[in-house]
């Protein structure tokens, strides 16, 4: 089994960056906030933060910000919870959450919860779990879920549970890894995982292991380096990681790697990208990958930075 190939991930995110023209960076351009966020926690978990210049950053963020409170994918873009929450952890990974007005965030974000409980992402409307997440690690990180209606919050979420003990993006939506994580994420946060059954649960998610060792977002699918961070970071909130074969979940991982060029790709021998990169190096932080700093399962944030946030005074 190979090593994980640091000072080459490393190269291959500062590299991504720089090429602001290349194919994918005008394709992605709406996302950069997320890219940013992907990256720049890749960078942490692997102890290299310090390798480029967090002023320069943190300006940009700042400029992605809408008068409403909310943040953008870019600038000139439109707020979304989506890149609200990725600013505000990047800005929490450089310990600069004192630039952020958290009331006129917590605001903005409040704003989007409708009356059944559930979130919208933005001002159009669409209703998914993904976005009580959003709003609920975003407030928590912010001191300000007073600012939400967290019991109908949380009735929501409760009430995509399904028979196989999964959660969908609305009531009756289909049981999907990504999904599950979006919702025990957000009831892990609010002290309100007695409405997972852990058991049934952690079962579907054991069976997304295949052959390989990866993982899959639903049965039947193949596995994707970035379900390493969904199931496994569910079955840690749930107390059911140890239904999986770590080992061979590491090698999956390891064997996505591009050894030559840095960065980590779906599944072996596919083209790399930053937000497989991030999950594959954030599950192999799940797994205990020896020399990476640990992650938050909840707050997808580093361990060290959620106690800051939490417990510095």
């Amino acid at each position: 089994m190979g090593e994980l190939v640091v000072d080459k991930h490393v190269k291959y995110i500062l590299s991504v960056e720089k090429r602001k023209d290349s194919f994918e960076s005008v394709v992605l351009e709406h996302l950069r906030m997320n890219g940013a966020y992907w990256g720049l926690t890749t960078l942490d978990l692997l102890g290299k933060l310090g390798a480029l210049d967090s002023n320069e950053v943190i300006q940009w963020i700042m400029k992605c910000q809408h008068e409403s409170g909310g943040f953008a994918g870019n600038i000139g873009h439109d707020p979304h919870l989506l890149y609200t929450l990725s600013a505000v952890q990047v800005l929490a990974l450089f310990d600069k959450l004192n630039v952020l007005d958290a009331d006129k965030v917590a605001n903005y974000i409040s704003g989007l919860q409708n009356e059944d409980g559930s979130f919208s992402g933005d001002e159009w409307g669409e209703v998914d779990t993904r976005f009580s997440y959003l709003a609920i690690c975003c407030l928590s990180i912010l001191h300000r879920l007073d600012k939400m209606n967290v019991e109908k919050a949380v009735n929501y979420i409760a009430s995509c549970k399904n028979v196989d003990g999964g959660f969908g993006c609305t009531p009756g939506g289909e049981s999907h890894a990504g999904q599950i994580f979006c919702c025990v994420g957000a009831l892990a946060i609010t002290g309100s995982l007695h409405h997972v059954d852990k058991d049934l649960l952690g079962w579907w998610l054991c069976e997304r292991q295949v052959k390989s060792g990866g993982l899959n977002g639903r049965p039947e699918k193949l596995p994707d380096v970035c379900y390493s961070w969904w199931v496994l970071s569910s079955l840690i909130m749930i107390d059911r990681v140890h239904w999986i074969d770590k080992d061979k979940l590491v090698k999956f991982i390891l064997n996505c790697q591009d050894t030559e060029n840095g960065g980590i790709s779906d599944r072996p021998e596919d083209a790399v990208d930053v937000f497989h990169t991030y999950f594959g190096v954030a599950g192999l932080s799940l797994l205990e990958y020896p020399g990476l700093k640990a992650i938050d399962p909840a707050h997808a944030l580093p361990v060290d930075v959620v106690n800051r946030i939490f417990f510095q005074k």
